[in-house]
């Protein structure tokens, strides 16, 4: 489905970021892995159908963008598709306890990550026969989620920047969309719950139940390997078509 692709993955070094690489380079891509974490190494050992390049790259950081992306395309020629991964859940708590420094981490990782890994590699995406982008956002940019303002406001801006990317780089038949997982399962997930069952001094199979399964059709938290799945889907030639769009994969959380 991949063969002959090649995918950049920011926030490859665990959980939906490795999930997706591994998936990746099992449909035939050579993936480049890329985080500001050792852990890229890991997922490289877990890779053994096709090529990889493990980069440690610090997507706020412009220099270090602008590095792993000339790393990929000096490694494999240029780059086809660019999966915008990398990540943080930032702070559980009521605005008035939010810092400006706890705001301005989660925009620079959760949106500035964003904006620095797709300026860089734009020319390639372009000059790709198939070139997509694949920005991985949340169902939490799409409704409330108590206490995680910073968390929420910067997954919205991934859904305008990922609308607004469509129509740029249409021209040039490059694809963007977005994947908004629900609550995904993983020690990140867990954490959250943890710090929501704190602040709403429940426990941490009522908060679970409240603020996710509950509210999801299939009654269940998401697989990593679903979020994957639907990632490939969208770098493969069957998707060609499909731009601009959001897509839940949340198990029946959200319905728009």
């Amino acid at each position: 489905m991949l063969e002959d692709v090649t995918a950049v993955v920011t926030g490859a070094s665990q959980g939906i970021g490795r999930e997706i690489a591994i998936t990746m380079a099992d449909h035939g891509a050579n993936v480049v892995l890329a985080a500001r974490s050792d852990g890229i190494y890991e997922t490289e050992d877990e890779i053994e159908s096709r090529a990889t390049l493990a980069v440690e790259v610090d997507v706020t950081d412009e220099d270090s963008v602008v590095d792993g992306i000339e790393a990929a395309v000096d490694e494999f020629g240029g780059i086809d598709c660019l999966v915008n991964n990398a990540g943080i859940a930032g702070p559980t708590a009521p605005i008035e306890e939010v810092t400006l420094e706890e705001w301005r981490e989660t925009m620079s990782v959760n949106v500035d990550g964003m904006f620095l890994m797709t300026k860089y590699a734009a020319p390639h995406l372009r000059e790709s026969d198939r070139g997509s982008v694949i920005n991985l956002s949340s169902i939490s940019g799409k409704r409330p989620l108590r206490n995680r303002t910073p968390y929420t406001a910067s997954k919205m801006a991934v859904i305008g920047l990922t609308r607004t990317l469509a129509v740029e780089f249409g021209d040039d038949d490059v694809t963007v969309n977005a994947i908004c997982p629900g609550a995904t399962k993983g020690p990140r997930i867990d954490s959250v719950i943890e710090e929501q069952a704190d602040s709403l001094d429940v426990s941490f199979e009522e908060a679970k139940a409240q603020l996710f399964t509950d509210e999801a059709a299939l009654g269940k938290l998401v697989d990593a390997s679903d979020i994957a799945d639907a990632a490939s889907f969208l770098a493969s030639e069957n998707a060609r078509s499909i731009t601009a769009q959001d897509l839940n994969v949340d198990g029946g959380t959200v319905w728009y």
